[in-house]
């Protein structure tokens, strides 16, 4: 199960995200969309430093995220992915579509 937090400054939205992003969680991607609606937010930043795995379904909410924030003006950074999470992200070529920082 994935959970996520928000720290917001100023133009920057950072969202946190733990655990496990799976099909299940598809839910729970709304209340991220969501977040891309916070007043002067022009940076979002997926943090993915804390999140242990990932599997395609979650991959596909990156880019409906990514979607998303284009639709909005709005520039999005998925940031600190390792370990497995990584490996999936480079297999799908993500980097292609979204903008990667390590």
């Amino acid at each position: 199960m994935m959970d996520f937090s928000k720290i917001s400054t100023g133009e920057e939205t950072e969202v946190r995200l733990t655990g496990r992003l799976e099909f299940t969680d598809h839910d729970r991607l709304r209340d991220i969309v969501e977040l891309l609606d916070h007043p002067g937010t022009r940076r979002f930043i997926v943090a993915l430093s804390e999140l242990e795995f990932i599997d395609s379904a979650g991959l596909g909410m990156l880019l409906i995220l990514q979607e998303e924030a284009e639709q909005r003006n709005v520039k999005m950074i998925v940031r600190g992915a390792r370990g497995d999470v990584k490996r999936s992200i480079d297999l799908a070529r993500l980097d292609e579509i979204i903008t990667i920082e390590p």
